[in-house]
């Protein structure tokens, strides 16, 4: 299933597009502006992967074209599987895998097509059956209504999508989904996916728009050996796979060559028996209790690559595919870029946000669970994905019932119905209106968290009337003073997203921390105010992927030239992800300045990476990643065209028109710039950044007035960004209004209160302003942020006389 998102759509791959700052040349220190770690867009709708049957292909003249693995690796298709796994299989077809997607039939299709009506937005939508097929008359690319037919069903439950093809092999998710619950859960309507906006053609979440389309969005997840098949000439799909739906090729890859071992010599059993993986990591493991622990411990560690988890993380992940040569139980990185976490999709303790669909790969591997060793078959059947006991019987494989399903440690025992574990240890979010979705990072209930970093509790999530500080006390009285829990970086990412002194000190540990869990400690690396070349060094050598990726992160925007002997090591790194991110960080120094031994491998990753943006072709943001890579190289052409091309396929998408427009600036051509910020304004005329960067166009070519103009509507647009605000502050000021300046600095300082650009803003106008009294006032904010600065310590004294 898919659902864009509002925050997303602007491809925050790129994150929101940044003031263009001044090139810089010749020999710098090594400084990194903090937040300048890119952010991914991770769009593809990651739900589910096992099984199906039947070939389709979407250009049925043209013979299927076989992906993702060597002629020696083909894919047999399910039904050749179940011959042999008659067991395996029997529970795979009662799976949500196994109806993942179909083909649209009586047998398949939930919805009421029995000319229903749906109102939303203005429009009536019209769903009705011709025969056998299954159409919906509603709005259509140009905002007129149109009647088109439903090829696909898209999930079954609690909600099921349909999906419609264009002639061009686009595939659009329709936002209007049937709710598939009983009527008696509310269920048995149409309802849309976005029912607090009124998204209309005109909106890029509007289901004929790029944030729904399957080929992209959807499709390496719901159905299995995908070959999303773009031509990027003609801006068309010739999208095939070899199943409907997720069949058990999705996760143990191509099985031709165990078919042919099985059909052969089956009796032969070993190594060689053909497989792709071996999902052997439970294989003679159990669980012992022993004296003095509450758990059982695994007989033997866990392995350091997790290939269940990494597998089942292909689709169980927020992330964004790098390559299609996906081979299972390799390490998710080589091929995909998983989201780490960030203020935008996590709460400041890991936990999911609501509204920003994380998928349990990442809440899982914040957790005890995933360090001690449980796989997801240790709680989950693989084949039929149903939990492998009802109730909380899941968990009392390992937790002993009499010790935690005991009033002592429940302390809700009138309540009806009883609470189960997932209550308390496993928050439940919402997505999509219906799907209800639990927190795998398995975490003791942490209000007195709450009321120090803003996160959710489990405690609050069913007390709404009372406050955290409530819910505190209560779990101090039942548990003692002492809180224990796996997840212990809360405090330290809360200090960081809101700018605190000592943010630096507390992400540094985290990130050195070998306690913490790896996806913590990549996102600790990744969110440094400032980097730490020793801590980003051990980082790089580390055996986790992602938390070589952090490191990378961190040094975006570093001068290239000085960062080779740091990074240039991942050039050769096993990882495909690491070594492409390499390239691209090292992508500004030129062939004559890289030494002689690295340059073949930079060639082949820098390779790589534009591979990996040209599998996504169909993306803006991968086309503007792929332009701000040949700006790196000094190809201004190229990037033009990139850029161009980004804003063809989503005129609103501001990272694209904002770099281009800087593109412009550079080469003295600030008119054309002009023009490219105003064409995206008419698409997106809310956009922040957009207003921002046309500000400073117009500050360029000293049309003072229109300049602060946009530069007021982006600070007021986006209040929470500072920088909007800083730079709206100065201009009011170059032009005397210093009052004014004044009371933007200080709004602006009420959601960032430690942010030193803001106060030394705020302190040099009150200087200049001459009211001394509130200089003081703003040196001695500074000076508790920075202590040891000799300068700021005279100033604070010549104020004081």
């Amino acid at each position: 299933m898919t659902r864009g998102s509002r925050k997303n759509r602007k491809g925050d791959k790129l994150g929101k597009a940044p003031a263009p700052e001044p090139v810089q040349s010749g020999p710098q220190p090594l400084q990194v502006p903090h937040g300048a770690a890119r952010r991914w867009i991770l769009g593809a709708s990651a739900v589910v992967a096992a099984i199906a049957g039947g070939l389709l292909w979407f250009e049925p003249s043209k013979a299927p074209v076989q992906t993702s693995a060597p002629a020696e690796w083909a894919f047999v298709g399910s039904e050749s599987c179940a011959g042999c796994h008659e067991a395996e299989a029997r529970l795979w077809r009662t799976s949500q895998h196994r109806r993942a997607m179909d083909h649209a039939t009586a047998q398949s299709v939930r919805g009421d097509f029995n000319d229903a009506t749906f109102d939303y937005a203005g429009t009536r939508s019209r769903f009705f059956r011709k025969k056998d097929k299954f159409l919906v008359e509603t709005d259509g690319p140009d905002g007129k209504l149109a009647t088109f037919e439903v090829k696909y069903t898209f999930g079954i439950d609690p909600l099921q999508q349909y999906l419609i093809q264009f002639p061009d092999g686009r595939v659009q998710a329709l936002s209007i989904a049937w709710d598939t619950r009983p009527k008696q859960q509310g269920g048995q309507r149409w309802f849309h996916l976005y029912p607090d906006n009124a998204v209309t053609s005109s909106d890029s979440l509007h289901w004929t728009k790029l944030n729904q389309n399957w080929n992209f969005m959807c499709a390496e997840c719901h159905s299995t050996n995908v070959n999303k098949g773009y031509n990027a000439d003609r801006d068309s799909f010739a999208t095939t796979f070899s199943e409907i739906s997720v069949g058990c090729e999705a996760c143990h890859g191509a099985g031709s060559r165990h078919v042919t071992w099985a059909r052969t010599n089956p009796a032969a059993r070993g190594p060689d028996d053909g497989l792709q993986v071996r999902f052997d990591e439970r294989t003679g493991i159990t669980w012992a209790a022993s004296a003095g622990k509450l758990t059982p411990v695994r007989s033997a560690p866990p392995p350091g690559l997790r290939k269940e988890v990494e597998t089942c993380g292909r689709c169980h992940a927020r992330r964004g595919q790098l390559s299609e040569d996906w081979i299972p139980g390799r390490p998710l990185s080589d091929t995909h870029r998983v989201s780490l976490l960030d203020r935008h999709r996590f709460y400041a303790d890991g936990q999911m946000r609501d509204d920003e669909e994380t998928y349990n790969y990442a809440p899982f591997k914040q957790s005890r669970m995933f360090a001690k060793g449980v796989t997801c078959s240790d709680c989950h059947d693989p084949h039929s994905a149903t939990l492998k006991a009802p109730g909380d019987g899941v968990c009392s494989q390992c937790h002993t019932p009499a010790k935690y399903e005991s009033v002592a440690h429940r302390h809700h025992a009138h309540v009806s119905p009883p609470l189960g574990c997932p209550a308390c240890h496993m928050p439940e979010r919402r997505y999509m209106i219906l799907d209800r979705r639990h927190d795998h990072g398995f975490r003791v209930p942490r209000p007195d968290l709450s009321e120090q970093t803003g996160a959710p509790n489990a405690c609050n999530d069913c007390h709404r009337d009372k406050p955290a500080a409530w819910a505190a006390h209560q779990i101090e009285d039942w548990f003692g003073p002492e809180r224990r829990g796996h997840q212990t970086y809360a405090r330290a990412f809360h200090a960081a997203w809101s700018e605190a002194a000592d943010a630096q000190a507390q992400l540094a540990a985290v990130a050195e921390s070998a306690d913490v869990p790896g996806i913590v400690r990549a996102s600790a690396l990744a969110e440094l105010p400032a980097p730490i070349l020793d801590l980003i060094r051990h980082g790089l050598s580390d055996s986790d992927p992602l938390v070589r990726l952090g490191g990378l992160d961190r040094l975006e925007g570093a001068p290239a030239d000085q960062l080779w002997p740091v990074v240039s090591p991942q050039l050769r790194d096993p990882v495909h992800g690491v070594r492409i991110r390499a390239a691209e960080l090292l992508a500004a120094v030129p062939p004559a300045r890289q030494p002689a031994a690295d340059r073949d491998k930079f060639a082949r990753a820098a390779a790589e990476f534009v591979d990996a943006q040209k599998l996504n072709a169909d993306r803006p943001d991968s086309r503007t990643a792929l332009a701000n890579f040949f700006l790196r190289q000094a190809n201004p052409g190229a990037a033009e065209a990139e850029y161009r091309a980004a804003l063809r396929l989503d005129p609103s998408f501001a990272a694209a028109a904002v770099n281009l427009s800087d593109l412009y600036r550079q080469l003295g051509r600030d008119s054309d710039g002009e023009k490219i910020l105003r064409e995206a304004l008419s698409a997106s005329a809310q956009d922040a950044s957009l207003h921002h960067a046309l500000g400073l166009t117009l500050v360029r070519q000293k049309r003072s007035e229109e300049a602060l103009d946009e530069l007021r509507r982006a600070a007021s647009l986006d209040p929470g960004q500072m920088r909007y605000a800083y730079v709206y502050a100065v201009g009011l000021n170059g032009i005397g209004r210093r009052d004014d300046a004044l009371s933007v600095l200080n709004q602006s300082l009420r959601g960032h209160p430690n942010n030193m650009e803001l106060l030394s803003a705020a302190l040099n106008i009150s200087r200049e302003k001459g009211d001394i009294a509130a200089a003081l006032g703003y040196a001695e904010r500074l000076a508790l942020l920075r202590p040891d600065d000799p300068r700021l310590a005279n100033l604070i004294r010549e104020l004081k006389r």
